[in-house]
């Protein structure tokens, strides 16, 4: 397993609210851990809400007594959101954070994903797949037919989500499951990446770099450049293999 991430504020934010970790070595029952998580909320509220959350997740994995890695990802999530959903109650300067969640685990060939949000988790291989599905108010209306893709990349309320960890007191997660081949990349990432560079570029940019120090700063230099309007965070994995591959 070759891993690297980057966390980047960004051209235009003054704030860091995104948090990520990645561990190639067993955490608890799991053989080894991605999370990226982009918090939302006043002040410093979306910073601790990334970070807390993706605290607990890491807690709660390296303690859980589940087996199946679908279980032990959606009970962590879960407890998370609990926990959050508290601390909002009794801070008032809390109140209203949130955050999205992206997190995966590599059991063999076969990868195991839970998102809460828009925060995204891709493969590429011989071609870019995104694996898990936006929650947010624009990609609805790209399901109803409403808007096409390329509008949803520009439209006034593509950063208005529909689902975040600590906004209620349950939190619906989905999950995936998912059959690598030998010679696939998974990118995790929050949407100051998927907002600012086209899966296209991201493929490219995947394809044409070996190691994947250069992969996830590349990333992040092509969303800066083309404006940065966000937080940007990268967690680049090759499960397998540490070779240039073509789209």
């Amino acid at each position: 397993m070759r891993t690297f991430s980057v966390t980047d504020t960004g051209v235009l934010r003054t704030m860091n609210q995104d948090y990520c970790f990645f561990s190639d070595a067993p955490i608890g029952n799991l053989p080894n851990l991605y999370i990226v998580c982009d918090g939302m909320g006043g002040h410093k509220a979306g910073e601790y809400a990334s970070r807390y959350t993706v605290e607990r997740i890491v807690a709660h994995v390296s303690r859980s007594h589940f087996e199946n890695p679908i279980r032990i990802l959606g009970d962590a999530i879960q407890k998370a959101n609990e926990i959050l959903v508290i601390e909002a109650k009794e801070d008032a300067e809390k109140q209203g954070m949130g955050t999205t969640v992206v997190a995966a685990t590599i059991i063999d060939h076969r990868m195991y994903v839970a998102n809460v949000g828009d925060s995204r988790l891709y493969v590429i291989g011989e071609t870019i797949e995104q694996i898990t599905n936006d929650h947010s108010y624009v990609e609805e209306m790209v399901r109803m037919g409403k808007v096409n893709r390329e509008e949803a990349r520009t439209h006034e309320k593509k950063n208005v989500i529909t689902r975040a960890v600590g906004a209620m007191e349950k939190v619906e997660a989905d999950f995936f499951e998912v059959e690598l081949k030998d010679k696939d990349t998974v990118l995790l990432c929050t949407d100051g990446l998927s907002n600012m560079v086209t899966d296209e570029c991201i493929c490219q940019i995947v394809s044409s770099n070996v190691h994947t120090e250069e992969i996830a700063r590349k990333l992040v230099e092509e969303a800066n450049k083309n404006g940065g309007q966000d937080n940007i965070t990268t967690v680049v994995l090759k499960p397998y293999y540490d070779e240039v591959k073509k789209c």
